[in-house]
């Protein structure tokens, strides 16, 4: 009788840290950095279809970039997203989650307990596009049903939340949402993947804070906006027109299970220490 070939399976961390770009004809071990502008064509023609978006060509820097995307490929790995956009921040990650999927008229259902910055986006800039939201207990999920309104396009809820580490179940949530046919997009930058998946439970969108623990040393700004291919096509046809786009020097100096290599795998062993030992302000 035949053996049964056992097809390997692979953690997250372990997937994330094999990708990387094609390498050149230097044959470099690791990865290079791309800090350019723009790109080259063989020909006209190359450059005609790279514009027309006939292929998967590099364009300019503000589009695409290797650098930013070995570090979007990767962190689509650890949180089993199809697909990412990376950007300059953790809040033009939200913001541009936001704007991707909501205009004039529609309603956002938020967590009260979330990001300041965040705070300032939903209560200040917002309603200057006549969206307007409701804030929910996040220790109260029992309450979110009743507070969906018609025009409700999507709940956000960042979890655990930060500073105040609150939490919610992400399952539950998830099912309102399927059942309402809105949006849940989850900030889990104080997670990471490490944690929690959002997207396993879920979730329609995941949005980062590179800036915390994904770094976790303090160095860098970055964000990225995680989810299905056709939902970050939205971010990214927003994203590419405003230009928050993740510069390549901060994306290699964020990319898990590299240059990032101390923070992914260190945050469960951070989480369990108390928390009196590991209070250090990441932003």
């Amino acid at each position: 009788m035949k053996k049964r070939k056992v097809k390997p399976t692979y953690r997250p961390e372990t997937k994330a840290i094999r990708i990387q770009p094609g390498r050149t004809h230097n044959m470099e071990h690791s990865s290079p950095m791309y800090l350019t502008s723009s790109f080259c064509y063989e020909d006209s023609e190359a450059m005609r279809a790279a514009f027309a978006d006939e292929n998967d060509a590099y364009i300019y820097s503000r589009f695409s970039n290797p650098t930013v995307e070995e570090f979007t490929q990767r962190m689509s790995a650890l949180e089993g997203a199809e697909s990412g956009f990376a950007t300059a921040s953790g809040m033009s990650a939200i913001f541009g989650s936001f704007m991707a999927f909501l205009k004039a008229g529609d309603h956002l259902l938020s967590s009260a307990s979330i990001f300041g910055s965040t705070h300032t986006v939903i209560t200040k800039f917002l309603p200057k596009w006549n969206i307007r939201h409701t804030y929910f207990d996040l220790t109260k999920p029992e309450t979110i049903e009743a507070l969906i309104q018609p025009n409700t396009k999507m709940i956000f809820v960042e979890t655990p939340s930060n500073p105040g580490l609150d939490l919610i179940d992400l399952e539950t949530v998830a099912k309102i949402a399927k059942k309402h046919n809105v949006l849940l997009n989850v900030d889990n930058c104080f997670a990471t993947p490490a944690i929690q998946r959002p997207l396993d439970f879920g979730a329609d969108l995941v949005t980062h804070s590179a800036t915390k623990w994904l770094d976790g040393q303090g160095r860098v700004l970055g964000g990225i906006v995680l989810g299905k291919k056709e939902l970050v096509d939205e971010v990214y046809a927003f994203c590419r027109s405003t230009g928050p786009s993740l510069s390549p020097f901060n994306a290699a100096a964020s990319k898990p299970c590299t240059c990032g290599w101390n923070a992914i795998p260190a945050t469960p062993f951070r989480w369990r220490r108390p928390w009196k030992a590991t209070s250090t302000w990441n932003g």
